[in-house]
């Protein structure tokens, strides 16, 4: 889960088409979904917008409204409240709609806050909670982990993440040992050229938390 920029993607137009109590959600042409899922992709990537996981056949993607539409109806239509996520029974959207009765301010939103405040991804696939929140704070981010169910002990997630970093554990300790002996100006460019490129991966902001020895276990 991380930031993502949601004032760079106007409201798709077809969305002004539609009017709470006038309209449902069914009402949606395929052409108006495929609208809003191609303006979610210029915000998320092709990367579900709760646990980062790739957007594609095998974990299925559904436009997903944050606060859910039996509860928040007139929201069916806000741009602000939409975003991709995977199709996962077991974590994110789905999981989210199906835990109960929560009080949605406790969901981090991430589109109007930093995830990366809250959490902290480990190698070993795990979040932890970052250091210094406070009791608020904390009760928020143990709720989002909570109602999105994304970090369960025995959870696929853990195992999906801890995949996707376990690539970058041996360049983390090259460039340990480069900094060792050389400058920031030999080693640091290399750190730089991996951030970027994997700025665009399924679980990017564990990887950054690897590469940046902020959740690195050796």
């Amino acid at each position: 889960m991380h930031q993502l920029d949601r004032s760079r993607v106007p409201s798709p137009a077809c969305l002004g088409r539609y009017r709470h109590r006038q309209d449902t959600w069914n009402d949606l042409s395929g052409a108006d979904r495929q609208e809003i899922r191609a303006a979610l992709e210029i915000m998320q990537g092709r990367r579900c917008a709760y646990c980062e996981c790739s957007i594609d056949a095998r974990h299925g993607q559904h436009i997903e409204h944050f606060r859910q539409r039996r509860r928040y109806p007139q929201g069916t239509f806000d741009w602000n409240n939409l975003f991709w996520s995977c199709e996962r029974d077991n974590s994110c959207g789905k999981y989210k709609d199906g835990c109960g009765p929560y009080n949605h301010d406790d969901l981090i939103k991430p589109d109007i806050e930093d995830p990366e405040r809250f959490f902290l991804f480990v190698s070993n696939g795990s979040i932890t909670l970052r250091a210094g929140l406070s009791a608020a704070q904390h009760h928020r981010a143990v709720e989002t982990l909570r109602i999105l169910n994304l970090d369960a002990q025995r959870g696929p997630l853990r195992h999906m993440r801890q995949r996707a970093v376990s690539g970058y554990i041996q360049v983390v300790e090259d460039i340990m040992e480069m900094a060792s002996i050389h400058p920031p100006d030999v080693w640091q460019p290399l750190l730089e050229q991996e951030l970027g490129q994997s700025r665009s991966l399924p679980f990017c902001t564990a990887i950054k938390h690897v590469l940046t020895l902020q959740g690195v276990t050796l």
